[in-house]
């Protein structure tokens, strides 16, 4: 389905309903330039993102992970959201009850100005202690070589979850209790491939939302969507906000 064909159901499901999810994934941030951290700059092109983002390269070289995601944030802060991104906030406005259930660690949806935000997979900007899990609001530096500890003694680590970590247990339940309340369910930039995020989409269609694909291209999703648009989430997202907008102002 192309962006201008949006559906006038669509539209009115949208004018009616009351308890609306998102969930997105890498493909929203990618409009930004977000990159994906497969390694391919300099020294970092020698590892995979599954040698440096797990619990036992952070036990055996926690500077060697330290530097990485000091990296990494480093190169967050040259991005900025994207027009996908504002347009979930104009729709948080819009809706009584809304949930951004978000895969992404970059925090451009917080940036955007999003508030109800459930980010399953943790947010690259803060800290916490590896021992105690406690948070650390601090700026991390690695100054002498040495990783900064928490007052519990524990080795801080970034907020994030590693390869072989469980998601946070109440960001799941948040995420699901949205998805199976839900009337509108909209996926955005995500492959529909990675659980439990995955299921979420489809615990919503099970509990009778009208499920909306956002996404460059066909995902093993797609059959199940009520209404599949392919191509930018920083087209479509905008589009499907002003149609709706201007749809509010008729009398």
């Amino acid at each position: 389905m192309q962006m201008m064909e949006m559906s006038d159901e669509l539209l009115r499901l949208m004018r009616t309903a009351g308890k609306v999810a998102v969930l997105t994934g890498a493909g929203i941030s990618a409009e930004s330039g977000v990159p994906t951290f497969r390694g391919k700059e300099g020294l970092w092109s020698k590892f995979r993102a599954e040698e440096l983002a797990t619990v036992e390269a952070f036990m055996n070289n926690p500077q060697l992970v330290w530097e990485w995601y000091l990296h990494r944030r480093e190169l967050m802060n040259r991005v900025e959201p994207n027009p996908g991104h504002q347009a979930l906030v104009e729709m948080e406005k819009i809706f009584d009850d809304f949930t951004l259930i978000t895969q992404n660690v970059d925090d451009l949806h917080r940036r955007a100005g999003s508030e109800n935000i459930v980010e399953l997979h943790g947010n690259i900007t803060r800290n916490k202690c590896f021992e105690c899990g406690r948070p650390y609001f601090n700026e991390i530096t690695l100054e002498g070589g040495k990783i900064p500890c928490c007052e519990c003694g524990g080795r801080l680590r970034p907020d994030v979850v590693w390869f072989g970590e469980l998601l946070p247990e109440g960001a799941l339940d948040r995420a699901f209790a949205a998805s199976q309340r839900a009337e509108l369910f909209f996926t955005v930039g995500t492959s529909a491939l990675v659980h439990p995020a995955a299921s979420m989409p489809i615990a919503a269609k099970r509990s009778g939302a009208c499920l909306v694909e956002v996404n460059l291209e066909p995902t093993p999703l797609t059959e199940l969507a009520d209404y599949a648009f392919h191509g930018k989430s920083g087209e479509i997202l905008p589009h499907l906000i002003e149609r709706l907008t201007d749809d509010r102002k008729v009398p």
